[in-house]
């Protein structure tokens, strides 16, 4: 199983913390959103997964090419970098990792996470994960026979045909069919607003015998901008509060009040203070005289005399003294 992960994309509605860190890298209760995703992932696959292909910009960055590759090999896997130069499209992304298109193939953008309780049946042609939603006009649905088998991909309906949204999450059992038909999309120029869409590519593909079947994830999170990306943090802590350990021992609490799920990283020191529920600090924070709740606060910032709740503090933030619903980018200080 080869997995593919296109994440190129600016992040523009989680600015300002997108400006020093690519989105997927941003941590949702204490680990990368992308880190979190390939685990899950690759949790869900029933064989060894052989090559694990991130999709970015080219100005990404050493630094974080290194942090993907290391996710990478500490799954087992062989982790590839590839480069997408110019954002034009679901289908020309996922190309961009043509090498990788062999075989059975995972394919997942990094701008979502979902509860991974499924496991992949690799005998199918194709699998599509879907989520049940209120409004379907504003996504591109499914339409189901019977059998769970896909009838038809349908981009923002107007009229009701299914509530069944496509979230971005795909399994292929033969890789280069599916490459062969991205580079179809390339070759004759087939766009959807200016871009080559994936839904172009499995509707010809369904038209020609691939036969699609359609599984739910119990839950989808998006961290599209700051409000839902705190909701993912929530969630995610709820999750693995059983299964992970969220505080770190190496934490320094003193006359302190912790209210659970948190996720407390390493060499945090919290004094006279209350931190909890839904907070996550990351390594080197410090927290004095304080409340935080519902929160996302990054490696070595410091809040002190402050009372923040349905914020995020970037890297290195120092705030002060300030009662408030913050998005404080890195190396940002109040006083």
């Amino acid at each position: 199983m080869n997995i593919i992960i296109p994440m190129a994309g600016m992040g523009k509605r989680m600015r300002p913390h997108t400006l020093t860190t690519a989105k997927p890298l941003i941590p949702v209760a204490g680990k990368a959103i992308v880190q979190r995703l390939v685990e899950d992932i690759v949790a869900t696959c029933n064989e060894p997964v052989g090559e694990i292909a991130f999709i970015i910009a080219p100005n990404f960055g050493e630094a974080v090419e290194a942090q993907l590759l290391k996710t990478a090999e500490s799954l087992g896997a062989k982790g590839k970098i590839c480069y997408q130069e110019t954002p034009l499209g679901t289908a020309h992304a996922i190309l961009c990792a043509a090498d990788s298109l062999v075989g059975n193939v995972f394919i997942a953008f990094a701008d979502t996470l979902f509860d991974a309780t499924f496991s992949i049946d690799t005998q199918k042609d194709a699998i599509i994960w879907t989520q049940k939603v209120e409004d379907p006009s504003a996504f591109g649905v499914v339409k189901l026979k019977d059998n769970k088998e896909i009838e038809a991909f349908v981009e923002k309906p107007t009229t009701f045909v299914s509530d069944l949204a496509i979230i971005g999450v795909y399994y292929f059992r033969d890789g280069a069919a599916l490459r062969g038909e991205l580079q179809r999309l390339i070759d004759q120029n087939i766009m959807m607003k200016g871009e080559y869409q994936i839904t172009d590519a499995m509707e010809h593909m369904l038209q020609n015998g691939v036969k699609f079947y359609t599984d739910q994830v119990s839950e989808w999170l998006d961290c599209g901008n700051k409000d839902a990306t705190l909701y993912t943090n929530e969630r995610i802590l709820e999750l693995k509060k059983n299964k992970e350990t969220l505080i770190d021992p190496s934490a320094v609490i003193s006359n302190s009040t912790i209210i659970e799920p948190c996720f407390i990283g390493k060499n945090v020191r919290i004094t006279n203070s209350v931190v909890g529920p839904y907070a996550s600090l990351e390594s080197g924070v410090n927290i004095s005289n304080s409340v935080i709740s519902n929160s996302i606060i990054q490696s070595d910032s410091i809040v002190q005399h402050a009372c923040i709740d349905k914020s995020m503090l970037g890297k290195n933030v120092t705030y002060n003294n300030k009662p408030n619903e913050l998005s404080l980018g890195d190396f940002s200080t109040t006083l």
